[in-house]
């Protein structure tokens, strides 16, 4: 049995992911945004152990969430599955920073940072490869804003994420995959791939002893590897991220994860 924490899982690929990890046997933490989705959750999945509540757009809430989590772990993954797409207009964080790089981005290094976890699975998109990783406007405020194009740095800058602490962090399997253009509240009711292999390569990343699953720095899709992005694969791009969320964060990451006493193996 594994303990895994799957953030944003009040409804879409979360929700499944964690379903299919309850029903698998395993001891799954829940996250959501609000009390109210939190209460959505419980509902549908009554056999998970806790939700944990705090709005990722913001610093001091996902800090709490880092808080509650440790305080609920340790874990032996934790799935950073929580996002938000690019059809809603431009909006700023409480922090004063872009919503869709805070929540996409910012959120996932910040509990990387600070909720050890012996596998880290990130949610990116095919979108990913539009990405454009240059790092000196990350909060749009020089450029023109599009949607769009901030969605697929978003996604690029998860994958960089990922592969950046897979080569920093020897002891953890950090990996990161694309669902497909899926059916949930973000890919629209029309969207053509399959939800349920999306929700599945998640979960095989996150507990399964397959050594396809037991690796580093690769990027998936539907169980099986895909070539990502090359900046993903660039230590100057990945360090240039680490050291910007750093920054925005006041929060540096460790040499290695405290994963401490009594933290699973």
């Amino acid at each position: 049995m594994a303990r895994v924490l799957v953030t944003g899982s009040a409804d879409g690929l979360g929700r499944l992911a964690a379903e299919r990890l309850t029903g698998g046997g395993h001891e799954v933490t829940l996250h959501a945004r609000n009390e109210a989705r939190a209460q959505d959750a419980r509902q549908a999945l009554p056999g998970a152990r806790g939700v944990l509540i705090g709005d990722l757009s913001s610093i001091a809430e996902t800090t709490s969430l880092a808080e509650q989590a440790r305080a609920t772990g340790p874990f032996d993954a934790v799935i950073h599955n929580a996002g938000v797409g690019y059809r809603p207009p431009r909006r700023q964080t409480i922090d004063n920073l872009d919503q869709i790089f805070a929540v996409n981005v910012l959120a996932p290094y910040l509990l990387s940072a600070l909720v050890p976890a012996r596998r880290l699975v990130y949610l990116s998109s095919g979108m990913h490869r539009g990405g454009n990783p240059d790092l000196d406007d990350l909060q749009w405020r020089r450029r023109p804003f599009s949607g769009t194009q901030a969605y697929a740095d978003s996604k690029l800058f998860d994958v960089v994420l990922a592969f950046a602490l897979a080569r920093r962090w020897p002891s953890v399997l950090s990996n990161a995959l694309e669902p497909g253009w899926v059916p949930t509240k973000m890919g629209g009711p029309g969207a053509p791939d399959d939800l349920a292999e999306g929700a599945e390569t998640q979960v095989w990343l996150a507990v399964s002893d397959d050594p396809r699953a037991r690796v580093s720095g690769r990027y998936f899709y539907h169980l099986g590897l895909k070539e990502a992005h090359p900046a993903a694969s660039d230590r100057g791009v990945q360090e240039g991220l680490l050291r910007a969320c750093q920054e925005l964060t006041g929060v540096e990451l460790p040499r290695e994860p405290a994963f401490g006493k009594g933290a699973p193996s």
